[in-house]
Formats: C-alpha cells, structure tokens, sequence
C-alpha cells in the first residue's frame, strides 16, 4: 500500500524591509521585558532583524528581566 504524502507545513511569511510607527512602537514598549524571539514572532519579522533594530534604537533588556534569566 503506498503512503499519502503530507502537505508541507506553510510557513507564516515574514515581513521585510520598512517598520511601521505602529511596529517601532511595540518594539519599544515590548524589548525591555519581552523575550526577543516572542517580539519577532508578534511583529511577523525574523528574530534577528528585531534585535538588529532594536540594537540601532539603543533599546536594552531591562535589570529585572536579565535577572529572570540568571544573566545579572
């Protein structure tokens, strides 16, 4: 008996290029406290993208959170 091939898996499609206000406004409120991977995949954007621009808007992860993690 020959076995059903599966359909592949689509995958979400990411955002390129251009960040929207609304975009640039959810990175600055989520960054600080939000795991980074959560951020990309709430915005459609691969995760280091996200973490190129926030980089570049000279967003950092808050004290408190990198204690959560055991990183401070």
């Amino acid at each position: 008996m020959a076995k059903k091939k599966k359909a592949p898996k689509k995958k979400k499609k990411l955002v390129r290029g251009l960040w929207t206000k609304s975009d640039l406004s959810t990175l600055k409120k989520l960054f600080p406290s939000t795991p980074t991977a959560a951020i990309a995949a709430k915005l459609g954007r691969p995760t280091d993208a996200v973490k190129k621009k926030a980089s570049r808007m000279g967003l950092r992860k808050s004290k408190k959170y990198l204690k959560t993690l055991g990183r401070a």
